[in-house]
């Protein structure tokens, strides 16, 4: 076999194997309720969306741990039965980061079907419940490991895209997470969201 049929073939497989990964992280994700959003108007890779009330169970946490600070695992034991009644919850996407320094939070969005006052109380004091407000966020979906040079980058075409449309951010950025760590960079669903002012178009 001659080189360029050696290139073909290994494209060929290459190929194969992406798309194989692709649909496997689609499956995943599929698997999961997604916080439901409205889709006002698109261009593309930029979404404006219209959010309802989203209830949430938060923690704080170490903004550049990826949850290994255990951020993750007090909300995981949470929706485990970590709870006054001891109620399994079904995990949902995304998980929910924002903030930074001492101020930096991992979120969970818990199932539509639980309204805020539904939810049982966590058993540990560093995870709360509470509500997030319904409204309109401008949101850019990028791929690639989570990091503060992707998030920084995605952040400033987000930015750059809300001034060029004439939207007004009123809420520092809130990033979200689809898929588990053991997803291939290039094929994880990321986000980066900014609230902005009501009654824009």
């Amino acid at each position: 076999m001659n080189s360029q049929l050696k290139r073909s073939a290994m494209m060929a497989a290459f190929g194969m194997l992406a798309g194989l990964a692709a649909a496997g992280c689609g499956m995943v994700r599929a698997g999961y309720e997604t916080a439901p959003y409205q889709v006002v108007r698109a261009h593309g890779k930029f979404e404006l969306r219209d959010y309802p009330a989203l209830t949430v169970v938060e923690t704080p946490m170490a903004r550049s741990s990826d949850g290994s600070d255990g951020s993750f695992n007090r909300l995981f034991r949470f929706i485990s039965g970590a709870n006054e009644t001891k109620q399994k919850i079904a995990m949902t996407t995304p998980v929910f980061m924002s903030g930074g320094g001492t101020n930096a939070t991992m979120a969970f969005v818990l199932p539509a079907k639980l309204k805020t006052d539904e939810v049982p109380q966590p058993s540990e004091e560093s995870v709360k419940v509470r509500e997030l407000a319904a409204g309109r966020f401008a949101v850019l979906r990028y791929s690639g490991a989570r990091n503060e040079k992707n998030e920084a980058e995605s952040l400033e075409q987000l930015r750059a895209w809300v001034k060029a449309e004439g939207l007004i951010e009123i809420s520092p950025p809130v990033y979200g997470y689809f898929d588990p760590p053991w997803t291939p960079a290039f094929l994880r669903r990321n986000e980066v969201m900014l609230r902005i002012e009501a009654g824009r178009p």
